[in-house]
């Protein structure tokens, strides 16, 4: 055989040979160095060390699609992890109260709060922008801000300085205006109402004359049936039908205001949030996707059969509140929103950046959105079961 020919033919039968080995090497089980013997790559995986980590929330336990949420995030995590990180969910007050969530996690008591920001505007008023803002973004341009126009960024930046790491993790679609024990009829009579609405919702009750109350969701329906408060906003009809709300209230306002969507954030421990893998934190946050959008499509679902349910079977009355007093209430937003955007630097910086997304919003909405919904309503052919 000639030498050049040889020198061909061995180095084809050494590529070979490399590549067969780079394969057995990729798909080979590791070594037990203990024993010599080789383990499987489930078994591997199922040697590392979990992390057992304790989420609290704001919620009573098993609510509808806010508790039974968490706990189904928690689950999705452990399955997508291969049970390398297990979540222990606390409902409201099982470890600690629902308002002192926030409080676990910053001081490190707990690793993951899962409730909307806009609990804690004691910390910094401007938690109330990624939580709901009365008249702002919806749901879909609540991700479009966070995504695409620098929220995300201003959002890790405040939450940085209590030691958390925030996730929108939950949405729940358009709310109602709440539920009323006399009518809306105009401004002057908000005067004298006794109201449970947090966030910057409760800002705008105060200006109008009323009063605000922050209570947790466990509390609402005594304080209402006891004539504590006169009025309650919650969430939705699926939700309110769930609490039983027309059991102590005679009118649901269903022009909501005051939280187009409410934000249900996951909120980590940061020292926690940075021990994890790249790999594991790219898996969180897909699956944080995925419960939103999963959740607002629920919501989204579950409130249309509900509402139903609390008009036909319950007798309901429905209310809107007048155009009159929505442009009060929109006025008295717009100052609330203003103000708390002078605080300090990172409050301007929030501002701006939400209500560019905003203005961006409104005007495509205005010209895409709108006139398509108007327009579906001049038929009534379509939705009908054939």
């Amino acid at each position: 055989m000639e030498r050049r020919t040889f020198l061909k033919k061995s180095a084809t039968v050494g590529a070979g040979t490399l590549a067969a080995g780079a394969v057995a090497a990729c798909t080979q089980s590791p070594v037990d160095p203990n024993s010599g013997s080789v383990q499987s790559a489930a078994g591997a995986t199922q040697a590392q060390k979990s992390i057992d980590l304790k989420m609290v929330t704001t919620w009573p336990k098993n609510f509808p699609g806010l508790g039974t949420r968490a706990v189904e995030f928690a689950e999705d995590i452990d399955k997508a992890t291969n049970g390398r990180i297990k979540i222990r969910v606390y409902a409201a007050d099982e470890m600690v109260p629902a308002l002192q969530a926030f409080d676990a996690v910053s001081q490190g008591n707990a690793d993951i709060y899962h409730g909307p920001d806009y609990y804690w505007q004691g910390k910094h008023q401007m938690f109330n922008f990624f939580g709901a803002v009365p008249f702002g973004l919806s749901a879909t341009e609540m991700t479009q801000w966070l995504q695409y126009g620098g929220g995300q960024e201003l959002w890790d930046e405040l939450a940085g300085r209590f030691n958390v790491k925030p996730m929108l993790c939950n949405a729940t679609g358009m709310q109602m205006g709440g539920w009323f024990n006399k009518e809306i009829n105009s401004v002057e009579d908000f005067q004298g109402l006794k109201m449970r609405i947090p966030g910057l919702g409760g800002e705008i009750i105060k200006r109008m004359g009323g009063t605000p109350v922050t209570l947790s969701g466990g509390e609402i329906f005594l304080s209402l049936s006891q004539g504590n408060i006169d009025a309650t906003e919650w969430i939705g009809p699926w939700n309110d039908l769930a609490f039983g709300f027309h059991q102590v209230a005679q009118y649901y306002y269903t022009s909501a205001y005051h939280e187009p969507s409410a934000s249900v954030c996951a909120g980590w421990n940061l020292d926690v949030w940075n021990s994890l893998s790249d790999s594991e934190r790219v898996i969180i946050e897909a699956l944080a996707e995925k419960h939103y959008a999963r959740s607002l499509a629920e919501f989204n679902a579950r409130n249309a059969n509900a509402l139903r349910t609390l008009i036909n079977e319950h007798g309901v009355q429905t209310r809107q509140f007048p155009p009159e007093v929505m442009k009060a209430l929109a006025d008295v937003a717009a100052d609330v929103a203003a103000d708390i955007g002078r605080i300090d630097d990172i409050s301007t910086r929030i501002y701006n950046s939400y209500m560019e997304t905003l203005s961006v919003a409104k005007e495509w909405g205005g010209i895409a959105d709108e006139p398509y919904m108007a327009a579906r309503r001049l038929s009534d052919k379509f939705g009908q079961d054939l």
